[in-house]
């Protein structure tokens, strides 16, 4: 029993005399739980039990289906207070109103990621609204044609290029001037599989996916003392109208895409979502400039 004695670890061989000494009831931020500028988390004291978003204000673009819808259910069922973001203003207005009578407090606006004016409106409605912004998940995506890269359109490129990065670009320099002042928070942006791998998908594609995991990982590192966590997804094979699509125009293709990981199946955005709402929690709260595969295992083959 150790009680109030310090502890001598010695990890491995010796270098030069070092040792690190640990005090078993220590509490410091290093070692006890994660701290955040004006926030502070104990990661042991959290009850499991609570919903991991309770209180949190959260803004989700491209929630008007996929897993952006998914990751509106799963918030307010988290207790986050969402704004739904997306163009299609119909859809958003549906899934508001059904959040809202499950009892969760949600609005929606629309908007285009590829616009400077309508990122920066997004941010704003949600901080007039809710009175400040804790959470973000940048998930509004185009995938682009499915051609060669020699055929490729300059108009195809940049459809890809303009949602999936500038998108991710113009919310987050919102999104994080609002987290800066009310003293923290967490972001996550929507990379895939093709950012950390290259596959039978466009170029564009993959190009801008790379990108997206660039830019969270700058970010990351850059406002990591301002109290923001900045972490990306990547998700594999994942039920979506893009998705379904893709396998219409493709004879065959599901199968194929299927086998390419150990699951041998496809996700279902409930299940990227969760991931999701886990970075955007407490619960992660030494996590930044990550980027979480939700594949089936693709990439580790």
């Amino acid at each position: 029993m150790l009680g109030h004695r310090t502890t001598t670890l010695r990890f491995g061989a010796r270098r030069a005399g070092t040792a690190l000494y640990l005090r078993p009831r220590d509490t410091s931020p290093e070692l006890g739980g994660a701290m955040t500028r004006g926030r502070t988390h104990d990661r042991h004291t959290q009850g499991q039990g609570q919903e991991a978003l309770a209180g949190k204000v959260a803004l989700i673009t491209g929630a008007s289906s996929g897993i952006g819808a998914a990751a509106a259910r799963v918030f307010a069922r988290e207790g986050a207070r969402v704004v739904l973001v997306a163009r299609r203003e119909e859809r958003i207005a549906q899934l508001a109103a059904e959040l809202r009578a499950g009892g969760a407090q949600a609005s929606h606006t629309t908007g285009d990621v590829r616009s400077p004016a309508d990122a920066e409106r997004a941010v704003t409605r949600t901080v007039e609204t809710y009175g400040r912004l804790d959470v973000a998940f940048n998930n509004a995506g185009a995938g682009g044609d499915l051609m060669p890269l020699h055929l490729t359109e300059d108009a195809s490129y940049d459809l890809v290029m303009d949602t999936n990065v500038r998108g991710v670009w113009n919310c987050l320099r919102h999104e994080i001037r609002a987290m800066i002042e009310s003293g923290g928070g967490s972001i996550v942006n929507t990379s895939s599989v093709a950012g950390l791998v290259a596959s039978r998908v466009p170029a564009p594609y993959i190009a801008a996916k790379h990108a997206v995991i660039g830019l969270t990982k700058a970010a990351a590192v850059e406002y990591a003392g301002s109290g923001i966590r900045v972490n990306a997804i990547a998700p594999g094979l994942t039920r979506s109208e893009m998705v379904e699509d893709w396998f219409a125009r493709v004879p065959g293709q599901e199968a194929r895409s299927k086998a390419s990981a150990p699951q041998n199946r496809m996700a279902e955005p409930e299940e990227v979502a969760e991931a999701v709402a886990w970075l955007c929690s407490d619960r992660a709260s030494f996590v930044t400039g990550a980027t979480m595969p939700v594949d089936g295992g693709r990439t580790t083959w």
